[in-house]
């Protein structure tokens, strides 16, 4: 039997599965947290990983990254790191983001040549910001790659760091129609060329680590996660993590002018049209300790709620926004009275808040062409009997929760498993029975509420 390795390095923690090659059954997995915060040096990432692999990857043969898309790693001409990397959701960048979009002549400008519009969140904007706020250091930088390809750099012992297409997709001077770095944008960005790692083909192997085992080209997150979950045309994610991200998998490059779209290739050659909030999970973390319970005290009260919340509406941007654009935005309650002013109510409309944000997502993506027949629901938030309830009717769409799986963790192994293979697909592997499945029922004029409040308070 062939044991292979996926790891997850999220914002929040690394999480390794070793997963069976052939079948994907996972025989053994380990956890450890990373430090909170916007910013972390990656040798933290790195003492997570040691930490978790100890002694779980005896009899691996292969091993694969998928790591937090768009974190920006800078390191000098001996490959020492500059500063520490800036995470996806460090929003000081939005200055930047702004100026970049204006300088290229506006969002469709950058649509065109890359598919996604930067925001906060994307690398080229993080090297405008480090260039502008720290030059002395930033005049150190030899080369910038992303957190997972750092982390497959030091696994793997190669000389030059190697990425993917999936995780390329999401630096903003990577172009995946074109299957290209766009290297004016990058100079453009950062004043100056930077060296980038190569991108490697989805089933290549990139070298090996000490113990011998291949090392597989990773990906991002999301990547991974719809390579775990067996994506395929007409299928929709919703991801109720610390962003709340919506995506489905297509055989064509998107294109979305006005930037709610992220543009990005998959793991295996196709593309990721993609949308992401910044407020999913912690949102319910925020409203539970307002409440002065815990999520499973947050979860009984919002099911004694009716739909709808009596009508009160929580625009969730507890930590600014990213779609829409609006990164000094925060949270906000509505349409409070004597009568709907009640814990229960206040729980519910965390939970539609929430959902309601992941729904402009969707809308967006079956207006721009993409096929959605189906949503799966994954996510720590998926977990909720609340979230669950609603989903389908805030989404609009027939909602399945597959069975609680590190998702992420387990496209990175499948990933290694293809690699390992040396075969033209990746291996058919079994995610198992939904453990949940609903159709939408109407909740009168919720998306109109939510939609009037928003334009009303943000002007969006």
């Amino acid at each position: 039997m062939s044991l292979v390795a996926g790891i997850d390095s999220s914002t929040q923690s690394c999480k390794i599965v070793v997963c069976e090659a052939d079948t994907g059954t996972v025989v053994r997995e380990a956890r450890v947290p990373h430090p909170d915060g916007t910013e972390v040096h990656p040798d933290a990432w790195w003492e997570a990983l040691t930490q978790a692999s100890a002694g779980l990857l005896e009899g691996v043969e292969a091993v694969a990254v998928a790591g937090q898309q768009h974190g920006m790693v800078t390191v000098d001409d001996h490959g020492e790191v500059v500063r520490p990397a800036l995470l996806w959701n460090d929003t000081r960048s939005a200055g930047a983001a702004a100026d970049l979009v204006d300088e290229l002549g506006g969002a469709g400008a950058w649509a065109d040549a890359v598919g996604t519009v930067p925001t906060a969140s994307l690398t080229a904007a993080k090297l405008r910001w480090f260039a502008e706020h720290e030059p002395a250091a930033a005049s150190r930088a030899r080369g910038v790659m992303l957190p997972h390809d750092w982390l497959t750099w030091k696994l793997s012992g190669s000389e030059r760091p190697t990425t993917d297409r999936g995780d390329a997709s999401g630096t903003g001077y990577w172009d995946p129609a074109g299957n290209t770095y766009r290297t004016d944008l990058l100079e453009h960005a950062f004043g100056r060329q930077l060296d980038l790692p190569r991108v490697a083909s989805p089933d290549e192997a990139v070298g090996r680590t000490p113990e011998g085992a291949l090392v597989a080209p990773g990906t991002g997150d999301n990547m991974g996660s719809a390579l775990g979950l067996g994506l395929r045309p007409g299928d929709a994610v919703v991801s109720l993590g610390t962003s709340g991200t919506v995506f489905a998998v297509g055989d064509h490059p998107s294109h979305s002018p006005q930037g709610a779209i992220c543009g990005f290739a998959d793991a295996t050659g196709r593309y990721l049209p993609l949308v992401c909030t910044l407020n999913a999970a912690r949102v319910l973390d925020a409203t539970a300790a307002m409440l002065g319970t815990d999520l499973p005290g947050l979860d009984r009260l919002a099911t004694l709620a009716e739909p709808g919340a009596g009508g009160i509406v929580l625009l969730p941007y507890l930590d600014g926004e990213r779609t829409p654009d609006l990164p000094g935005a925060a949270g906000s309650l509505h349409h409070l009275n004597r009568d709907n002013m009640r814990p229960e109510n206040i729980a519910r409309a965390a939970v539609e808040g929430m959902l309601l944000g992941l729904a402009d997502g969707l809308a967006a993506l079956t207006d721009s062409g993409v096929p959605v027949e189906r949503v799966q629901l994954v996510g720590g938030a998926a977990r909720s009997e609340a979230v669950r309830a609603a989903a389908p009717t805030v989404l609009g769409a027939p909602v399945e929760v597959p069975p609680p799986a590190e998702y992420v963790a387990i496209g990175a192994a499948r990933q290694a498993a293809w690699v390992l293979a040396g075969t033209g697909e990746p291996p058919e592997w079994n995610v198992g029975e939904p453990e949940f499945t609903a159709q939408p029922q109407e909740i009168a004029g919720l998306h109109e509420r939510y939609a009037r409040v928003r334009r009303d308070t943000h002007g969006v």
